[in-house]
């Protein structure tokens, strides 16, 4: 467990690093928007799958705007590859980039920024979420999701609320009941749940 730990705090580290390096908080700001840190970073949850994830808002969402703040990020040496995705017409009412970012070690990591209208359905709907899983994370549970995420194979893509979900809720104490707690209880889309 101590390996495990000393991963997560690591990495961890690396990623406020990141977030420093890029300013990508502040070149969303200048463009109005209000950013807010959801997922493994905010919960000190991560441990090998090395995302940072953004929610961002605006009053008015204009593509024009988050492609303006889009240009500013990716004018960074190690950002390597930004992809995105229109969702304003769906139920999620936001426009997603993800870009890669690779750090000193050769290592990519992601940052995941959705850019939400505001006063949409999801409107701060995962930072209650994240709010709510730190209330109730205890020193065990915590330490089983952290061990459950380092025992996950590399090639396995697993959303960490499936973690969460699958201990809090479920009660999954090992990596063979989290597999079977995710076959019975399959994602097909946005997980909605939180304790």
């Amino acid at each position: 467990m101590k390996k495990t730990v000393a991963l997560s705090e690591k990495n961890l580290q690396r990623a406020w690093k990141i977030l420093r390096d890029t300013n990508v908080i502040e070149i969303w700001e200048s463009i109005g928007a209000t950013v807010h840190l959801i997922g493994s970073l905010k919960l000190g949850l991560m441990v090998k799958h090395c995302d940072i994830d953004l929610h961002i808002y605006s009053e008015r969402l204009t593509i024009a705007d988050s492609f303006t703040a889009i240009a500013r990020l990716a004018e960074h040496p190690s950002v390597k590859r930004i992809d995105y995705t229109n969702l304003l017409d769906e139920k999620d009412a936001c426009l997603e980039w993800h870009a890669w970012y690779e750090d000193e070690e050769g290592k990519m990591w992601h940052i995941d920024m959705i850019h939400i209208v505001k006063g949409s359905r999801y409107d701060g709907y995962f930072e209650k979420v994240a709010e709510r899983i730190s209330a109730v994370l205890t020193e065990e549970t915590k330490n089983t999701i952290l061990r459950l995420k380092y025992e996950t194979p590399d090639n396995e893509k697993i959303m960490g609320i499936e973690y969460y979900r699958a201990v809090i809720e479920g009660g999954v104490r090992s990596f063979d009941a989290f597999m079977q707690y995710r076959k019975d209880n399959p994602v097909l889309d946005i997980v909605e749940w939180m304790p």
